[in-house]
């Protein structure tokens, strides 16, 4: 039997999580529920990345929703009128981004929570954000499946210059803070020319039990590569060692 000098960062060995279709641990953008087997979440019909708990969460967060749902709503369409006209790979590419994005929510917040060092320098969470740049491929008929990771970095949260966007951001901040957490950690996934950002509430460090790991990026690479969207991360706590 392998001995390991210290646990695995995740649920890196254990066998998938087959007994039902995971899609990704997803919060409320209006009440900050977390999703369950028995409570699925819908997504927004106009942009297709914000998600809601219920009906009654989704026409209250409207009113601060139009703007940016709208913006998101306009560039899908770009994109599929362009498809058109020959630029079907682009509409297809952004449509299994959105997709690869919502199943693997859970890894790409912990990837950017340890890629940025949050639990020791929680002001990071305003300067930086988390690049991950994509390879696609299309061998799987799962969307979330056909790609692969190239390469991470972090880089400033400049990078980041659509306004709409940048307001969103801004704006899930504020609520975060006001709510006594750190911030908004930004998460920029991107394949060629086309990207999705994810912007992750983070509660502050003495809240996250989350283990500090140096081996992120092998740990995302991993489950990217296998197509598992049952990640779990390892967490120590006065209780001892669990994984979720």
């Amino acid at each position: 039997m392998a001995y390991y000098s210290q646990p695995a960062a995740a649920n890196y060995y254990t066998p998938p999580m087959t007994m039902q279709k995971q899609r990704g641990y997803r919060i409320c953008d209006q009440c900050g529920a977390a999703e369950t087997p028995a409570a699925k979440f819908r997504l927004c019909g106009g942009c297709m990345t914000t998600q809601y708990c219920s009906p009654d969460c989704q026409k209250i967060h409207w009113p601060s929703h139009k703007s940016i749902c709208q913006h998101t709503a306009g560039q899908i369409s770009s994109v599929k009128q362009s498809a058109t006209h020959g630029g079907f790979g682009d509409a297809e590419l952004q449509k299994s981004l959105r997709k690869f994005a919502s199943a693997h929510t859970a890894l790409l917040g912990w990837a950017g929570f340890q890629a940025l060092q949050l639990k020791r320098l929680p002001a990071n969470v305003r300067q930086n954000a988390l690049l991950v740049e994509l390879t696609h491929h299309s061998r799987h008929t799962e969307s979330h499946r056909r790609f692969s990771v190239a390469a991470t970095h972090v880089v400033p949260r400049s990078y980041v210059r659509d306004p709409l966007v940048i307001s969103d951001i801004q704006r899930r901040e504020e609520r975060c803070r006001h709510n006594g957490g750190i911030g908004t950690l930004v998460i920029i996934v991107q394949c060629g020319g086309i990207s999705q950002v994810m912007p992750v509430e983070v509660d502050p460090p003495s809240k996250i039990s989350w283990d500090t790991r140096d081996d992120w990026s092998s740990v995302l690479h991993h489950f990217v590569e296998t197509g598992r969207t049952d990640f779990q991360p390892i967490s120590t706590t006065s209780r001892g060692v669990y994984y979720g």
